[in-house]
């Protein structure tokens, strides 16, 4: 399997966690987001990805995946152990709710595309795409907080002693908010949650820091 990935961005730092954590080989090609104008711009990747987004996952007969969560799903779907969903129901769509409110609320709003055309196309000023950027994953943290307050009972990770979606998709958001000065002290749960899962090697081996085209 090819990654092509980008070691800051969060949806790709998602696969890499869930590759790692199955345990599957990959090969990574790193598509950097602002040099040249955006690599992920160009014919070549325009062809293997129509989106020219990162993560693109191409399997080993010629297929591509897009979107972090298709693919993540995907993986579990095909490489059941370990899973990433819980047994039960009420339990999974508990999880897949953390998960969304990363992947479907904060992220999206908060995404490279849309911070550039707050800058370029509508002028405004750094300080106030920062308060918008602040603002979406506050928002987001305060409810996953509360989420992981109310069902974890024996932790450490967010719906308790094994890894699931959620955790999966937290970690990166955290990444992100610290690096964009967000304030977190006021999600402890959250911040526990990130501490007990970078202990983990396939954590570990995905961080932003510890890939190839880090700079």
């Amino acid at each position: 399997m090819k990654l092509y990935s980008y070691f800051r961005s969060s949806a790709a730092y998602r696969v890499r966690i869930a590759l790692n954590l199955k345990g599957l080989p990959y090969e990574m090609e790193s598509i950097h987001l602002t040099k040249d104008g955006g690599r992920q711009f160009s014919d070549t990747f325009r062809a293997i990805n129509p989106q020219m987004r990162v993560p693109a996952l191409e399997l080993s007969g010629g297929e591509v995946l897009t979107q972090s969560l298709a693919i993540i799903d995907y993986l579990d779907e095909v490489f059941p152990d370990p899973p990433f969903l819980p047994a039960e129901a009420l339990d999974r769509a508990r999880v897949r709710s953390a998960a969304q409110i990363v992947a479907c609320d904060i992220h999206p709003l908060n995404n490279l595309c849309v911070l550039r055309y707050l800058k370029r196309n509508l002028d405004q000023e750094q300080a106030a795409i920062d308060t918008w950027y602040h603002h979406w994953v506050i928002e987001g943290f305060n409810a996953i907080e509360k989420m992981i307050e109310q069902v974890n009972v024996s932790g450490p990770y967010c719906f308790g002693s094994h890894v699931t979606l959620a955790d999966i998709c937290l970690v990166p958001q955290v990444f992100n908010a610290r690096r964009l000065k967000v304030p977190l002290d006021a999600f402890p749960k959250i911040v526990a949650v990130e501490a007990a899962c970078l202990k983990l090697p396939a954590f570990d081996k995905a961080r932003p820091e510890n890939q190839p085209d880090a700079e």
